[in-house]
């Protein structure tokens, strides 16, 4: 009997997602949302409305975490063979992320650290909807790889806001809160798009490897 070898990468990627599901789920859900310090500064401007904020707020961390979950199945050999089922997967992942982007809109002239998290958020949420859209859109089109590659990026977007909750604390101690909040969104964008791009290359490379001999045989 061969043992199957454990996809430890794998493992620990699932228990850093459900780890931040808790976290989000205990902060958000069960705690008072207004205790949280992203918050608790907001609070403090007469002009934030709470309860208009918290409707937005609500809309994207659960579509954000219907992404997060649902995107690693997507991956699975299993759920490309059986079709039906990774294109209704496929369609809540897409249509989460379009419900999640114009509320990340809204939310991103809120931000903690003023202006510059403004617009690394806006970047953020416009490369979450670009590189999701073109997924989509190469499907339509029937280009089976380029629809892999495109929504392997969209979902390393995703995972940004996971990278973000981990870094985030280290650099707003380290350079403060107008600083610390914006590069920590566009730093973990650039180390994500930078290893997924690395990892297509490596697929690309591998596919042709495996396609030559074949072809050299024939």
């Amino acid at each position: 009997m061969v043992k199957q070898k454990i996809n430890w990468k794998l493992w620990v990627g699932y228990f850093i997602i459900i780890a931040f599901m808790g976290y989000i789920v205990f902060m958000y859900g069960i705690n008072d949302p207004r205790k949280a310090g992203i918050v608790a500064g907001k609070l403090e401007n007469p002009s934030f409305t709470f309860n208009t904020w918290k409707i937005f707020f609500y809309i994207h961390i659960l579509t954000g975490a219907i992404a997060i979950i649902l995107g690693p199945f997507q991956f699975l050999k299993k759920s490309r063979k059986k079709i039906k089922t990774h294109r209704m997967i496929g369609k809540i992942y897409v249509g989460s992320i379009f419900l999640s982007v114009p509320a990340g809109i809204y939310l991103a002239f809120y931000a903690t650290g003023g202006f510059g998290s403004t617009i690394a958020f806006l970047i953020l949420d416009v490369a979450w909807f670009v590189t999701t859209f073109m997924g989509l859109k190469r499907i339509k089109e029937r280009n089976v790889q380029s629809h892999q590659e495109w929504m392997m990026r969209s979902y390393a977007v995703t995972l940004v806001f996971v990278t973000f909750r981990i870094l985030v604390g280290l650099f707003v101690f380290l350079f403060g809160l107008a600083i610390g909040f914006p590069v920590t969104v566009i730093l973990s964008l650039i180390i994500h798009l930078y290893f997924i791009e690395r990892s297509i290359k490596k697929n690309r490379s591998g596919a042709v490897n495996h396609i030559g001999p074949k072809m050299v045989k024939a």
